[in-house]
């Protein structure tokens, strides 16, 4: 008998039955115990397109059942190594943007002082500047591995400061990140002007455009990333819309030319060896993909960054 939770088989009982927990994994009501934790942040209200993302982490949970325990590809096997749980959802209030940012910020300050690693199912972006607030009060500014087809840093959306479209550039100015440690990978479409990624630059970020990623693996820009980033602490923040629609169409806001599915993964696992101290995945929105299959992918990105996290054992 393992001393880890350990994800309910496919042969223990149907995958099309069980508990529709992350990984089908047990469930409890905090933090206590455990060195990562999935979370829920079902939320869209600072969307700017279309909605949907509230339903985000319940089929991403759905959608894990299909996922196993032990990675075939990178030899990691994260459940014989950490203790994890599915410790549900935050309980936003959807009618008040400001307050639901307050309240996913205490939601963190409680389970980092735990010690335990935060894994988010978004959820809209918006999410990832109060998760940052809660990480960087505990391990001070971090680095930042965002993937994203936007680089999320508009100065406002309809006069608010604090929209999906944000997060980044607030993150940066209330110095929740290391700026000469931050990288945005995937970058693409239309702007309103030729100048709409030089905020970033500006600030020190490193922005990898998706042309610069056609045609290639990303695994040596991932040895530049993690030489960059070195052994401070670090934070992932992977929004699906990074992904091509083609193989992601579940989104808000999509641009066509983006990553591939397995640049994707080249990029997750090219974390490993880290200090990874949280991560998420955002902007999964159910009602526009019905096979569920960007849901999967998120639920696998997940999985892939609970390999990487410090302490994975890998089998020989």
């Amino acid at each position: 008998m393992s001393e880890f939770n350990q994800p309910l088989g496919g042969n223990d009982m149907p995958r099309f039955g069980g508990p529709a927990t992350m990984m089908r994994l047990p469930t409890q009501e905090s933090a206590e115990g455990l060195d990562a934790a999935f979370i829920g942040i079902p939320m869209d209200i600072g969307t700017s397109n279309r909605p949907g993302t509230r339903l985000g982490p319940r089929q991403i949970r759905d959608e894990s059942r299909m996922l196993r325990p032990y990675n075939m590809a990178t030899q990691a096997a994260p459940f014989e190594s950490l203790q994890v749980a599915d410790i549900g959802d935050v309980p936003i209030n959807t009618f008040h943007l400001p307050k639901s940012v307050e309240i996913i910020t205490a939601f963190y300050e409680r389970l980092l002082e735990h010690d335990c690693i935060p894994l988010t199912l978004g959820g809209e972006h918006t999410i990832t500047l109060p998760i940052l607030r809660a990480i960087a009060k505990r391990h001070g500014p971090v680095g930042l591995i965002h993937i994203d087809a936007h680089a999320d840093i508009n100065d406002h959306m309809f006069g608010e400061p604090i929209a999906h479209g944000t997060p980044f550039r607030r993150a940066q100015e209330e110095g929740l990140l290391d700026s000469q440690r931050v990288v945005q990978i995937g970058l693409r479409g239309t702007g309103y002007a030729a100048e709409d990624f030089d905020w970033s630059r500006e600030q020190g970020f490193r922005v990898v455009q998706a042309e610069e990623c056609w045609y290639r693996s990303l695994a040596p820009l991932m040895a530049e990333v993690r030489e960059q980033m070195g052994d401070g602490p670090v934070y992932i923040s992977f929004d699906i819309d990074a992904l091509d629609p083609s193989v992601a169409p579940g989104t808000g806001t999509v641009e066509m030319g983006g990553l591939t599915a397995q640049q994707g993964l080249e990029i997750v696992r090219g974390a490993a060896g880290l200090n990874v101290v949280g991560g998420d995945l955002v902007e999964v929105a159910p009602p526009y993909d019905p096979s569920g299959n960007t849901a999967l992918m998120g639920a696998t990105l997940l999985y892939e960054m609970l390999c990487v996290l410090p302490g994975v054992k890998r089998r020989d």
